[in-house]
């Protein structure tokens, strides 16, 4: 285990579900916000973004059962129902009433799920904001990656203990951006969450959530267009899986959806532009607080990478020395985009040092630990 990935996990505790344990971590003060990773990693994957959300915002991040540093039992139920319940028992041993929800590829899903059993169950804690990052909102515009199709087909059980690790990597890599490809550390941080408690001998049965049935996909895109919940969609657009193509199948559902893209940022938009992809959620937080749920209900899609996104003041709060945060980010998304920034993933080494990488410049905003 590396040392960052050590920290994270004795900075978290677990809760005990049906006879396994969940981990999560659970900080900060105001208002809660559940975030709900993606796979095959685990909550570690909001670690470049954890600092700035959780300024004044208390963060709950579980790591699903089968991911992370949660039980990995081998005969499990692993399907999206069977995570949503896992989630709101959660809530429900912490007390949370009501929570903003950011969540990233199956964690996009879940909260699908999360939302059609809040149409049958009211009594279920209440979803106050959602904010979904590539994830898979229309199934049938997924495209997963050949080693997922074999994961998810006859012979899943017997590879998935015998995927080798440059495999991984390189189905890894070929989801990040050109420009912002994963470092050695962060990869070794991937593969460390994947083989912790057995994760090979499961991530099969973890991973063949794309794989639903059609009632289920009209079940999950119908309780998102019912949703009153305000939304606000972050995308990498170079995602091979769920990037411009799956935004754009969704806006022929919901033209109106609230949209920011980054047009040359691939599967992880928190780890590869942690500011840009920090200050898009702060800043349609602060519009929520100003407007209420239903301001955002009508807002034009925005391209953040070509510069045409207006952030407010409210992303302020993520750098220090007293610049406006909408003239810090809009400056820093100029140099993005004429390539004059050419930006690494967040988790390479901390800002100045090299890391096996080329390291990044110096940010505007708060430097990820």
């Amino acid at each position: 285990m590396t040392p960052r990935l050590g920290l994270w996990r004795s900075s978290g505790r677990f809760f005990d579900w049906n006879g396994h344990r969940v981990f999560f971590r659970d900080q900060g003060s105001g208002p809660a916000v559940l975030m709900l990773h993606g796979y095959p990693t685990g909550s570690f994957d909001w670690h470049a973004i954890w600092h700035q959300l959780g300024e004044d915002h208390r963060l709950i991040a579980p790591d699903f059962l089968g991911m992370g540093f949660s039980d990995k039992p081998r005969h499990h139920d692993y399907t999206l129902s069977g995570h949503a319940r896992t989630i709101d028992a959660l809530l429900t041993w912490l007390g949370v009433a009501q929570v903003h929800v950011v969540a990233h590829d199956l964690g996009v899903r879940v909260v699908q799920e999360m939302m059609a059993q809040r149409e049958t169950h009211p009594g279920l804690a209440s979803l106050d904001s959602v904010v979904l990052l590539n994830g898979a909102m229309c199934p049938q515009a997924y495209r997963p990656r050949p080693i997922q199709r074999l994961l998810a087909g006859p012979i899943g059980a017997w590879l998935g203990p015998r995927i080798p690790r440059f495999a991984f990597e390189s189905a890894i890599r070929g989801l990040f951006g050109k420009h912002t490809q994963p470092s050695p550390a962060l990869l070794d941080e991937f593969w460390a969450l994947l083989e912790h408690g057995g994760g090979r001998r499961v991530t099969h049965a973890v991973g063949a959530f794309w794989r639903s049935h059609p009632s289920i996909q009209e079940r999950l895109v119908g309780a998102l267009l019912r949703s009153q919940v305000a939304l606000r969609l972050i995308n990498g657009s170079a995602d091979p899986n769920s990037g411009s193509h799956m935004v754009n199948q969704w806006l022929t559902l919901a033209p109106q959806t609230d949209v920011v893209r980054f047009d040359t940022v691939g599967h992880w938009p928190h780890i590869e532009v942690p500011q840009l992809t920090a200050a898009a959620i702060v800043e349609f937080w602060a519009t929520l607080r100003r407007t209420g749920p239903q301001g955002q209900t009508q807002s034009k899609a925005v391209d953040a990478v070509q510069g045409q996104w207006q952030p407010t003041a409210a992303a302020s709060s993520l750098q220090p020395g007293g610049q406006t945060g909408g003239r810090a980010l809009r400056r820093w998304v100029r140099h993005f985009s004429a390539g004059r920034i050419p930006l690494t993933a967040s988790s390479t080494s901390p800002v100045g040092a090299t890391g096996g990488v080329r390291s990044r410049p110096q940010s505007p905003f708060c430097s990820t630990p």
